[in-house]
């Protein structure tokens, strides 16, 4: 056993002078959090009992695959404890007076809050082979004590305090069946916790009633969290790639609420992941998944309209190792995984018009295409345990893609975006352990690109009907953006264990984050054309123009953040525990901060050239700006409380509970908007052609001129209609944040671990745009009205609508639920993980629409059913070792319809979707699918013990279940909350074959 207390006198005295002060910043604010240590690492703690004569002296603990150790003293009340450790398998070492005993192994999971109380008064029996392993590690002195393993595996008791959660293993990860290799997509065996794939593969995570923007992923303790854009973690907006490659993730947690205090940057679901490490060993592993048109049945689409199946394909392959540099010392594990996808587009008539409706020359657009998506993802990580008390760990990500942005319906092939995402991360970090105190130091850094880009430069079409709907899309696309962050972050974590019955913790974290916005949408020139009236002359064009003099729709903003936090795991008594923590965080956001507003819009929004704001609802200079009224949020204290107690003494039954406030972030895309919108303008004109349907009035109304098709310059010069849009934001703006209560009964009986609980979460001042536009006596809706006569003709002269960024949108979620999970053994080969989840959710906005522009403020929406949070939601998983080295496993989701909205002559409003349609047998569920998993390895020990091949089918959606998705809104339909009749089939695959195999060593 190595001496830990090696440093000189003088720099351990300063060094625990500097522990006693951070203990101290700590003690006065402690309030709040479950019980682990930084995010994602485990811990363990207990009571350590020998006899009189031979007491305990000092605990080591060893993990077995790398030969990392950690040595602390035992109180004299017999208690130790362990903070930050790593995720794997451990022995614990007790060294007594006389001799040293040694335990069996135990599993710490990431997150994981172990207890672990060890009598060594008892006798335990061992194996002779037991007994062997331990002599090589136990003191020869230690006579009968140094001969037996102690067995405590069974007695490890976790500690969870409030969360409300699930642990996904390696197991999971490995062999559950899925259609992506992406590793979140078992995230939903969470309470409350819902996994969503689009129609065009993309991946969208959601908790409560929040959108998918108010989540975020821990990786090793980094923040994944993407602050320009919706998706919530960096690369997965409008992306069918996944996040990271999943042969590197070792396991993860998902917390959907009551998190602890170390996690930031989140409002509904958090997920904390760790990657894999090189062992003492060399181990290997390769993949290659397979899947195409003849292993898949037909798409609704296919088999409505007769046809043969699209040519599709999804490769996934990739490669992993990983081992010793130095064992005991360092260790390497690399990865590598590629994705090669070709995915069935159909381009159809809509509104049931047939193909010979269109005009002739755009009938050939019609039929089934390919997209194609490609992604490389690699990873590498080094670890250096120098001594035992000194880990340095690196590694990076690196992951690049390119995609083609286009899915099934009215648009045709040559209006395709291509989407390309470019992502680094690197990770330094060093941790240092004392006797009392561990410190944990990390600096990454992050560079995201999101980029779609038109595949041609021109003009883009729209063909529509009378009512507006979209007929045909064709021409060049108006989607044209670069979006991304770049920047350093340095965090350091202190946790403190030297006082009995406590481990307090303090951290602060501080970034240094660069947030670019370059938003060129409309510089392909987009005429639209109304088919049921003229097809020789447009109604309106859009198109965008840069700003001389500015930025031309390019925005960024060195913003500066700052986190701090303070908590202490403190058990009360041997049944009781609580954990109570204080979170702050703060925000520089310099492009909103120091934003002055142009002089051309204070003066076109003044009383005397735009009278209509004299009387209206809201005053206008609460959203004019001039660099000096905004002021940084400093209010954002979060206190975080959780507790638990156990209900007998066996600690079968345990009550938990626990209450959270947490802070996000305003997205970055809607932020920069009152930049890019002044310095990039979207100009709209309205063509004279006698459309009775698309009245042609005020300044912006001009006469059509077919030079118009070859340029536009004389109407971007043109003072008519030459401001555009004007956007401005709330000069105090607020943070979105989030209220979380929890309660529940978790209950241990060997292998199975039931829990039943009910959580309450409310969501509060998420962002929001209204339309500013008033009448010319101030009023919002026409005399007499209530709704649908907003004031869209009445903007100020010159200019487009005006158009207002506050806060407002608010949801609310109370979810019951129950939990039950069976754990896999050696002895027990097999494993069940079941959650059902009841949720009563509102909104005062439907799901994921930001642009709410029916009334004159978010106050006057009605609270609603939430439109994306199903009433029930079963999620169930279970594998099963069989016979002859197969393994079995399955996936099940159920869930109920939707709610569905749409809108009638008087307002807004809700129902429940149903499944009304030929392709499906209405049943309760309306969301019904099974995938199953077959899996089999090949030993192969001519070459080494560990070598195998594995073969492996999946079957995804087993029993072909239509689940559609796309409902019929119109409020005045008789058939409003049906399916519609575009068989729209977003969200589920066709039951489909995949293949794969694979050798590991």
């Amino acid at each position: 056993m190595q001496n830990k207390n090696r440093n000189t006198n003088v720099l351990k005295s300063n060094t625990l002078r500097l522990a006693a002060l951070m203990a101290s910043v700590a003690l006065p604010v402690a309030l709040a959090a479950p019980v682990h240590a930084q995010v994602g690492q485990a811990s363990l703690r207990g009571t350590v009992t020998a006899p009189a004569d031979n007491p305990a002296q000092q605990i080591t603990i060893v993990e077995v695959n790398t030969g990392s150790r950690r040595t602390t003293t035992i109180s004299p009340q017999g208690t130790y404890n362990f903070a930050s450790l790593s995720p794997g398998t451990y022995r614990l070492e007790i060294a007594l007076q006389n001799g040293t005993r040694t335990t069996d192994t135990i599993t710490l999971q990431v997150g994981q809050s172990g207890a672990l109380n060890i009598d060594l008064t008892r006798a335990n029996s061992t194996t002779p082979d037991q007994a062997s392993d331990t002599s090589s590690t136990s003191d020869d002195s230690g006579a009968d004590a140094g001969n037996q393993i102690v067995v405590v595996g069974s007695q490890l008791r976790t500690m969870e305090g409030g969360e409300v959660g699930a642990t996904i293993t390696q197991r999971l990860i490995d062999t559950l069946p899925q259609n992506n290799r992406n590793f979140l997509a078992f995230a939903d065996l969470a309470p409350g916790v819902s996994l969503e794939t689009g129609a065009n593969g993309n991946v969208k995570i959601q908790g409560g009633a929040q959108g998918s923007a108010s989540v975020n992923v821990f990786i090793d303790g980094v923040g994944q969290k993407d602050y320009v854009l919706k998706s919530g973690i960096t690369g997965q907006d409008s992306s069918n790639g996944n996040p990271f490659p999943q042969s590197a993730i070792g396991e993860y947690r998902v917390i959907s609420s009551n998190y602890k205090a170390e996690f930031d940057q989140v409002s509904s679901v958090a997920i904390t992941a760790v990657t894999k490490s090189g062992t003492n060993e060399f181990h290997g592993d390769t993949f290659f998944d397979f899947t195409n048109q003849s292993l898949r049945a037909k798409t609704p689409l296919e088999k409505r309209d007769n046809k043969d199946k699209t040519k599709t394909r999804d490769m996934q392959f990739g490669a992993s190792l990983g081992g010793p540099i130095i064992k005991d010392v360092a260790h390497f594990f690399v990865a590598y995984e590629g994705k090669r996808n070709v995915v069935p587009v159909e381009v159809t008539p809509a509104n049931g018009l047939s193909i010979s409706d269109y005009p002739t020359d755009l009938q050939s657009a019609f039929g089934n295409y390919n997209r194609t998506f490609n992604e490389d993802l690699y990873f590498g990580k080094v670890d250096i345990e120098p001594t035992d008390a000194d880990l340095i760990e690196a590694s990076i990500k690196v992951r690049k893609e390119s995609g083609e942005n286009w899915n099934s319906g009215q648009t045709a092939p040559g209006r395709i975006t291509s989407n390309d995402v470019d992502e680094k991360r690197a990770l330094l970090r060093y941790q240092h352990t004392e006797d009392s105190w561990i410190n944990d130091i990390k600096l990454s850094y992050e560079d995201v690109k999101w980029a779609p880009t038109p595949k041609s430069f021109g003009n883009g079409f729209i063909l529509q009907n009378d009512n507006q709907d979209t007929l045909l899309s064709y021409g060049a696309s108006p989607n044209y953006q670069r979006k991304g962050q770049k920047g350093w972050t340095l965090q350091d974590d202190f946790t403190y264990t030297g006082l009995e019955g406590h481990t307090f913790q303090v951290g602060v974290k501080a970034k240094w984050i660069k947030l670019d916005a370059r938003q060129l949408n409309n510089t392909n020139p987009q005429f639209t054309y109304n088919m049921d009236y003229s097809l020789d002359v447009p109604w309106r064009v859009q198109f965008g123009v840069p700003v001389d003099g500015t930025a031309g729709g390019s925005v960024k903003s060195d913003n500066f953040q700052l986190g701090l936090y303070a908590q202490d795991d403190w058990e009360v008594t041997d049944r009781l525990t609580l954990n109570l923590g204080l979170r702050w965080d703060y925000e520089r956001t310099p492009s909103y901060l120091d934003y002055k507003t142009p002089d051309a819009i204070v003066n076109a929004l003044s009383p005397e050239n735009y009278p209509n704001l004299v009387n209206a609802d809201y005053n206008i200079n609460d959203f004019i700006s001039t660099g000096k009224e905004r002021k940084a949020f400093k209010g954002a204290f979060q206190p975080r409380i959780g507790f638990s107690y156990a209900l007998d003494e066996d600690h079968r039954f345990t009550l938990f509970g626990g209450y959270g406030r947490s802070y996000d972030r305003s997205q970055f895309d809607y932020i920069q908007l009152e930049r890019s919108n002044s310095t990039f303008k979207t100009l709209t004109y309205l063509f004279n052609n006698g459309d009775p349907k698309h009245e042609c009035a005020g300044s912006n109304c001009v006469a059509w001129d077919p030079a118009y098709l070859t340029s536009l310059a004389p109407l971007a010069t043109s003072a008519l209609g030459g401001g555009g849009e004007i956007d401005l934001l709330n000069n105090d703006l607020k943070t979105p944040y989030s209220d979380q209560f929890s309660l529940g009964v978790r209950g241990k009986f060997g292998l199975w671990h039931p829990e039943i609980g009910f959580s309450h979460i409310e969501s509060h001042d998420g962002f929001v745009w209204l339309l500013g536009n008033r009448r010319p006596d101030g009023t919002f809706f026409a005399p007499g009205s209530t709704f649908n006569t907003q004031p869209w003709g009445f903007a100020p002269n010159g200019y487009g609508s005006i158009i207002l960024g506050t806060n407002g949108l608010e949801t609310s979620a109370d979810s019951a639920y129950l939990k039950l999970d069976k754990t896999y053994t050696a002895s027990s080969p097999w494993s069940l993980n079941f959650t059902y989840t009841y949720t009563e959710a509102t909104e005062n906005r439907k799901y994921g629409e930001v642009y709410s522009l029916d009334y004159p403020s978010i106050k006057d929406y009605p609270i609603l059913r939430s439109a994306g949070v199903s009433k029930h939601r079963v999620v169930m998983a279970g594998s099963v070792d069989l016979p002859y080295g197969f393994t079995a496993s399955t996936k099940i989701q159920l869930r109920s319809p939707p709610y569905v909205y749409g809108t009638n002559d008087t307002g807004p409003l809700i129902t429940e979707g149903n499944n009304k349609h030929p392709f499906i047998i209405g049943d309760w569920w309306s969301y019904r699918q099974v995938d199953f998993a077959l899996s089999k390895s090949i030993p192969m020990r001519f070459v080494s013990e560990d070598t195998a091949i594995r073969v492996r089918l999946d079957v995804l959606n087993v029993f072909n279940t239509a689940n559609f998705t796309s409902y019929n809104g119109d409020g005045r339909s008789p058939d409003f909350g049906n399916l519609d009749n575009s068989y729209q089939t977003g969200g589920y695959p066709p039951r489909t074959v995949k293949l794969s195999a694979g050798l590991s060593f």
